[in-house]
């Protein structure tokens, strides 16, 4: 069963493809990793999911609904965290996440506050004001509030991203027993292979817009004969240099013609 349908999926932005015609399915309770260099199209696709910008052509379903048809029943069971995404300075660490639980809708809220901050780590910062974290305790408060409302499909762009090896691990190591005890479904976007092949059940590689290929980190490791999946993830992307290397010279070529 796929939680997420998306076919032949894109998004212009004037001249520009940031996503071209992508379709993939996200199967129940699995991990999946969504990989790309920078400027791939793995953000603009994490925002179509989340339906805060439309796409210019395509399908998105979730949980078997068209996704803008039935946005409010959809997002109600999913959540997302990015360390890039900032919440509001001017409120303490407790206030933030009783605002976005009031919003969610949670029910016994500070029970399940108290619940999140212990399991990632942040009950020695509540009282702080938002605006006076570091990188790594924002990332954390981030990743605490995509769990408020108990999502079914989480998005999570670079969860671990500014967090020292043992918080990193601690989080991959809490992401997979969430995955293996409720069933959750991860859309997981890392640089960290390392952290990929540890905590990703298949993987989507994105590259100019386009999946270029797909599997599980041990099948695209055996497919491009490589130790490890950061040997793979530079070898895609080299690839993809040199066809638009070889495409810009043939046009060029071309024109001078």
């Amino acid at each position: 069963m796929y939680i997420v349908e998306v076919k032949n999926l894109t998004k212009k932005f004037r001249s520009v493809t940031a996503v071209d015609g992508i379709s993939f399915g996200l199967p129940q309770g699995k991990i999946i990793g969504l990989l790309g260099p920078n400027g791939a199209g793995k953000t603009t696709t994490i925002q179509m999911l989340l339906d805060l910008i439309t796409p210019t052509s395509g399908s998105i379903r979730i949980f078997g609904k068209e996704l803008h048809s039935h946005r409010e029943e959809i997002l109600n069971k999913v959540n997302f965290s990015s360390p890039y995404v900032s919440l509001p300075s001017n409120l303490k660490v407790w206030e933030n996440l009783n605002v976005f639980a009031n919003l969610y809708g949670v029910k016994n809220i500070k029970a399940k506050i108290a619940e999140l901050s212990d399991l990632f780590g942040i009950e020695d910062f509540m009282q702080k004001m938002t605006s006076l974290l570091s990188t790594g305790q924002l990332t954390r408060l981030n990743l605490a509030k995509a769990f408020l409302n108990d999502p079914e499909l989480l998005l999570l762009d670079e969860p671990t991203a500014s967090l020292d090896p043992d918080i990193a691990d601690r989080i991959r190591k809490m992401l997979k027993k969430v995955q293996q005890d409720k069933g959750v479904t991860i859309l997981y976007t890392s640089h960290n292979m390392v952290e990929v092949e540890e905590i990703c059940d298949q993987i989507i590689f994105i590259n100019k817009g386009r999946i270029v290929d797909e599997g599980t980190p041990t099948e695209l490791v055996k497919k491009y004969g490589h130790r490890d999946m950061n040997d793979v993830f530079l070898t895609i992307v080299r690839e993809g240099e040199a066809k638009e290397l070889v495409v810009d010279i043939k046009k060029h070529t071309n024109e001078v013609a």
